[in-house]
């Protein structure tokens, strides 16, 4: 009986093990589907916190914003580049004692412009003066070293020293990996390529075309030499305005290609009736044709004197900013030794996938080229709201009311910075 006994113990206790083990896995099984559901749950909230989170970073509204600085025609005439040789000892040139007052303005600007009206052909083809030009490096490497970082090469003397001349050029711009050069080039693919610049989070980029070469005719087959849009009302000729009509469609096509790949699009036009403080009726007419495509900022250079500034729609116009440097003559109104440095600020506003672009605080500087006219020697660029202004100018308040008239023909609330007091 004993025996039966401890059998049955034996037994009992087996089955004893048998339901601990059930009620172990039974445990181990809740315990893991209950901590599967915390896990899901936490993953839940958080992918609906994100959620909520990116829905307020897309319905945010962000800004940046970048300065711009323009100046005219950097026409570089021998009693120039003479006095930049003796600057540097008669060992290449040296303009930046020409520029000391410039690089104060300039330093503090994002994005600064000029227009290299004499092309950049290097020293070891000769320099030259009026009328077929030819300037040494240094003239556009000083403007570089001083800021300027946007420049317009299509002027009407890119020509002036023929192919060679611009083919040099276009290689010392390719060389300035932080400048933008346009308007003339060594290829038709270098014409076609759009090279976007990037500033703060604002793109932008630049065309620039002139009326014309001064009767130098581009080589057939290297249109892209030099941009070139025909525009000129001394030419009583049919064909001309035909010709007109028909590079209109050509920048229109420029435009197109370019237009929906940058916040900020700019066009240099050199065109334009020399000497006269009002824009001619084909200068009118791109401006307003550019406003058409989108434009946001036409800067017009080539007539040697400042010419009003004016909104069309949404497109802020510079007819001419007159003569940055050279040695014109200086007549008694001063007008090509007076020309214009502007500046303004772009803003671009995002939210979500929209963006839009905004220019403002747009602000007009007189500025003046001062030079001894006996020996055609010691020149200078100055502005006129620097107190030095009295010793280059003496009558720099009268000037300054005269062209202050001329920015503000079309639109009397430009603002024209104050001459010095």
């Amino acid at each position: 009986m004993k025996e039966k006994y401890v059998i049955k113990r034996r037994k009992n206790t087996n089955k004893l093990i048998l339901v601990i083990l059930v009620l172990l896995v039974i445990i181990l099984v809740s315990i893991f589907i209950i901590k599967e559901f915390i896990n899901q749950r936490k993953d839940t909230i958080g992918t609906i916190s994100d959620a909520k989170v990116d829905s307020v970073a897309e319905d945010e509204e962000q800004t940046t914003s970048m300065s711009l600085i323009m100046v005219g025609d950097n026409l570089i005439h021998s009693s120039i580049y003479k006095e930049a040789h003796r600057n540097a000892n008669n060992k290449g040139y040296n303009f930046k004692p020409m520029l000391t007052y410039i690089k104060e303005k300039v330093k503090g600007y994002d994005v600064a412009y000029y227009n290299q009206e004499t092309i950049l052909g290097g020293s070891g083809i000769g320099l030259s003066d009026y009328p077929c030009f030819n300037s040494p490096y240094e003239a556009g490497g000083n403007m570089v070293d001083i800021g300027f970082n946007l420049v317009s090469t299509a002027t009407n003397h890119t020509m002036d020293r023929g192919e060679q001349a611009i083919l040099n050029s276009r290689k010392y711009w390719d060389k300035q990996e932080d400048v933008l050069a346009v308007g003339s080039y060594n290829s038709s693919e270098q014409r076609d390529e759009v090279k976007i610049m990037e500033k703060n989070g604002i793109t932008y980029t630049m065309l620039n075309y002139t009326y014309g070469t001064n009767g130098i005719p581009v080589p057939e087959g290297k249109e892209y030499l030099v941009n070139v849009w025909p525009t000129d009302l001394r030419i009583n000729d049919p064909k001309r305005d035909t010709k007109y009509q028909e590079y209109k469609e050509k920048v229109k096509e420029d435009i197109a290609r370019v237009r929906d790949k940058v916040d900020v699009l700019i066009v240099a036009m050199h065109c334009g009736i020399e000497y006269t403080t009002e824009p001619s009726e084909y200068q009118k007419d791109e401006a307003k044709f550019l406003s058409e495509q989108g434009v946001d900022l036409v800067i017009g250079t080539h007539p040697h004197v400042l010419e009003p500034v004016e909104w069309i729609d949404d497109t802020l116009v510079f007819y001419s900013l007159g003569n940055f440097i050279s040695a014109q003559y200086q007549d008694e109104n001063y007008n090509k030794t007076v020309g214009l440095m502007s500046s303004l600020k772009i803003t671009k506003t995002t939210k979500g996938e929209e963006s839009s672009i905004k220019i403002d605080d747009v602000k007009n500087e007189l500025i003046y080229t001062y030079y001894n006219q006996a020996t055609w020697s010691n020149f200078k660029v100055i502005p006129f709201s620097h107190p030095d202004i009295a010793k280059y100018l003496s009558g720099y308040k009268k000037v300054y009311e005269r062209y202050k008239k001329v920015v503000q023909l079309y639109d009397k609330d430009m603002y024209v910075v104050p001459a010095s007091t």
